[in-house]
């Protein structure tokens, strides 16, 4: 019974990324870049001085802190385990799609986040937003903003959390105490608890703790990563070559597509930076900026860092290591050996406690999407008791996603994540003229020596929004 259903998520899943979301997700990214001109090259500057923005009100929360949370979900274990697997079961060529899908994402990723900051909405605690706000205001569609939240909340409650779990503990699995019977249990329990005690704090401790540790843990996995790969410098042309033409070995691609280059950096690559799943929204929305552009922009550094600094980085340092790619290898082994061959015993240590805080911060900022996804159904106040219950639950599911199997994980993530973004990508291209609008807006008044601050009417807005009156 168990294998039959494990096959049926299987099939499903190859059905929907070799063909569904391969062709919306790589569309939208060339339209949204097309339409936007390029706006991911052209304001890449811009997109350092929007994040050092600070809010108007003392308890606002800063483009900074926003950033924060959506990169705390992006930058988790599939920056080290997903990055791996697609090298080891794809090939070389699995990091230049990696790279595409971010580069033609962080349009998307624009527009979306954009979109979140036009219709957010005021409540006691602050700001809040996204997609299910946008599609029910916007699209005037309440069962589809109710569906995708639903998704959202599977997709990051349950498959995104107990896949993280899994990571995490599979990183121990190197070491003598490690017993597959009874370790997994154990360590899921332990990140259990953890996660639980953020989480009874409510969204502003996870805000707090999630701004400090991402940029601590980013910083010192992408310097380690870089002295890995300085060692090794003289390998770095050979393997730059090979992921090139690895890439564009179409003959080897669809002679077996399911299990190409292209399939497997096209998953981990959305798997990882997110762009046009809907998620990062949920975090934008909750800046207060003077102008929604600014944290659109400031969205684009959560893509560019997650797949074009940490998801490079381990590839560079695995595949600079000396240390050649091999199935047997695929996930945690294959950094651990790669780290050990230059580190010695140190490696595995180091990204044993790399994996604790990443798994750690994506797992608060998973949950904190599926915080706002429970608001907007049962409303911003759904009660003590039911918000313990969700809490409960939540950490529940990252002790039991320790012990399951990584395959079938895998999956269950992929076909969730792929519904959120078809439901999300159709709406943001509906709605996208008012994004475009709000940039060219944005780009004037930058350009006529203005300040950059916002209303609706600057742009026309048709729909009743709390934000820019």
């Amino acid at each position: 019974m168990f294998e039959s259903f494990e096959n049926i998520v299987v099939q499903v899943n190859d059905v929907l990324y070799s063909y569904v979301l391969i062709l919306l997700l790589v569309s939208g990214g060339v339209y949204f870049t097309l339409r936007t001109r390029f706006m991911q090259f052209r304001l890449f500057l811009e997109q350092f001085r929007c994040v050092t923005e600070k809010p108007a009100g003392e308890n606002e929360t800063s483009s900074f802190q926003a950033l924060m949370v959506s990169t705390a979900s992006r930058v988790g274990t599939g920056n080290i385990i997903g990055v791996s697997t697609a090298i080891c079961l794809g090939g070389y060529g699995a990091v230049f799609w990696m790279w595409l899908i971010a580069l033609l994402g962080s349009a998307t990723a624009f527009i979306e986040s954009t979109l979140a900051q036009l219709y957010k909405r005021r409540g006691p605690d602050g700001w809040y937003g996204g997609p299910a706000y946008y599609i029910e205001t916007g699209l005037r569609s309440k069962p589809l903003a109710v569906l995708f939240s639903v998704c959202l909340i599977l997709t990051y409650g349950f498959g995104f959390n107990m896949l993280a779990s899994f990571n995490l503990q599979s990183t121990f699995s190197s070491y003598p105490f490690y017993d597959a019977r009874w370790s997994p249990w154990i360590i899921g329990a332990v990140l259990a608890v953890l996660v639980g005690y953020c989480l009874f704090g409510g969204g502003k401790r996870i805000i707090r703790v999630t701004s400090v540790l991402v940029p601590f843990m980013g910083l010192a996995y992408i310097a380690a990563a870089a002295f890995v790969t300085l060692l090794n410098i003289s390998l770095l042309p050979g393997i730059l070559s090979q992921i090139f033409c690895d890439a564009f070995d179409f003959p080897a691609i669809f002679g077996g597509f399911s299990g190409s280059c292209l399939m497997f950096g096209i998953r981990r690559g959305l798997y990882s930076n997110e762009a046009g799943v809907g998620s990062a929204p949920n975090a934008a929305a909750t800046a207060d900026v003077s102008h929604p552009v600014k944290q659109g922009l400031v969205q684009l550094l959560s893509v560019f860092i997650d797949t074009l600094l940490v998801c490079s980085a381990t590839a560079f340092m695995c595949l600079c290591s000396g240390i050649e790619p091999t199935k047997l290898l695929s996930g945690a082994p294959y950094v651990q050996e790669s780290l050990r061959n230059v580190f010695g015993s140190f490696g595995p240590i180091f990204i044993t406690a790399a994996m604790i805080l990443f798994a750690f911060t994506t797992l608060l900022g998973n949950l904190y999407y599926v915080d706002q996804s429970i608001f907007f159904l049962l409303g911003r106040k759904p009660g003590k008791s039911l918000s313990r219950t969700v809490c409960l639950l939540a950490s529940f599911v990252i002790f039991l996603g320790a012990g399951l199997s990584a395959d079938l994980l895998w999956s269950l993530a992929d076909i969730t994540m792929g519904a959120m973004a078809l439901i999300n990508i159709p709406a943001i291209v509906i709605l996208g003229k008012y994004a475009l609008k709000a940039l060219r807006d944005y780009e004037e008044k930058i350009r006529d020596g203005k300040t950059p601050d916002f209303r609706a009417e600057d742009i026309h807005l048709p729909h009743d929004v709390d934000g820019w009156k």
